[in-house]
């Protein structure tokens, strides 16, 4: 298969596309919990009680599949690798890939919505665009969240709200969270002082594959940890705040380092388009991390010929599913590495190339 035609089928449109604030904002991402009423939360559920619950939703999504234009997949029928890879791309979560026997996903052609069925909850509503979308995404998920809540009852307590396997679920089962690309606070060391404030603010920072992951090529995800108490709207609301004022920081702090140190920020920028454009074996580490130089050159002008969403593109399909995909087969870790930098070469030359 070309670059191209992979590219083609494995891009999700908030990759390829420049939503707002996408400078440094890279995507917006909605995720509701919801469960059925006098059924047993997962993960107790047995085999013939969670082959009914994929029979209710996929009777009462029927008319929304047809929709949205989406397509079922069966985590049960899908080999390892291509649970992996949308992991990788945010489709889906660890939990549903790891913990998938009786596993659904309804997936919509732009890849913008994706219905988890048997999770960590019966049902899990994700909505994901590109930059700063939040109000846009959780405008989404609440129309299909209405769509299913009329034909179903769900798990719901007056006082708590709705209610989830997980307690820091109960309430709105809201899950709101941004993925940002900061280098600007990284390299002026304010990242270490701003998230403990973040944090007291009842939100928290993680990596680019969220709990447990780390920041790798300065991306982190800031979400809501409180999920009672809030209306959805005051939960959005209180992030895009904090979201807007990172992006401020952010801002600031790209001006200081060009003030004070723009020869020296250029040649790291460029030597890191140098090690991308030549390097023949390539750590996951080493590519975010010259990635992330080479994005901050693009939104500073100092790369003229490349486009900013190469960044999204390349932190997602160098990772080991995309790769192993790609190259058609198992591949070892020194394997990986080796297919990563061709894979980035052969991007970085498509991209310089293209009319």
């Amino acid at each position: 298969m070309s670059l191209q035609n992979f590219l083609n089928q494995a891009l999700s449109s908030w990759m390829s596309e420049e939503g707002p604030e996408s400078d440094i904002v890279l995507s917006s991402r909605i995720r509701l919990a919801r469960n059925l009423k006098n059924y047993t939360f997962p993960p107790m559920l047995e085999r013939d009680e969670a082959s009914e619950i994929i029979e209710i939703f996929e009777g009462k999504l029927e008319h929304l599949k047809n929709e949205k234009h989406m397509e079922t997949l069966i985590m049960a029928n899908m080999n390892p690798l291509e649970k992996l890879m949308l992991v990788e791309k945010h489709l889906i979560s660890p939990y549903l890939a790891e913990n998938s026997h009786y596993g659904v996903s309804l997936l919509s052609q732009d890849e913008k919505i994706s219905i988890m069925i048997n999770e960590e909850d019966h049902l899990r509503i994700q909505c994901i665009l590109s930059g700063l979308q939040l109000s846009e995404a959780l405008e989404m998920a609440n129309g299909i969240d209405d769509v299913i809540e009329e034909q179903v009852d769900y798990a719901f307590d007056e006082k708590r709200g709705y209610l989830t396997s997980c307690p820091t679920n109960v309430g709105t089962g809201l899950r709101a969270s941004v993925m940002m690309h900061l280098p600007g606070l990284i390299l002026t060391q304010r990242m270490s002082r701003i998230i403990p404030a973040i944090n007291q603010l009842g939100l928290v920072v993680r990596g680019i594959y969220g709990e447990g992951s780390e920041a790798l090529g300065n991306i982190f995800q800031i979400s809501n940890q409180i999920t009672l108490g809030k209306s959805e709207s005051d939960i959005v609301e209180d992030l895009k705040s904090v979201v807007q004022q990172l992006i401020t920081q952010e801002r600031l702090a790209r001006e200081a380092l060009v003030k004070s140190s723009n020869i020296q920020l250029e040649d790291r920028v460029f030597r890191s388009l140098g090690i991308l454009s030549t390097a023949r074996i390539m750590e996951s580490k080493e590519a975010a991390k010259c990635l992330s130089d080479v994005r901050l050159g693009i939104d500073l002008g100092y790369i003229k010929d490349i486009s900013k969403t190469i960044l999204n593109e390349l932190m997602i399909l160098t990772q080991p599913g995309f790769l192993q995909q790609y190259a058609g087969g198992v591949l070892r870790p020194q394997e990986r590495d080796y297919r990563r930098a061709a894979f980035i070469r052969d991007r970085l030359n498509m991209e310089t190339h293209k009319e």
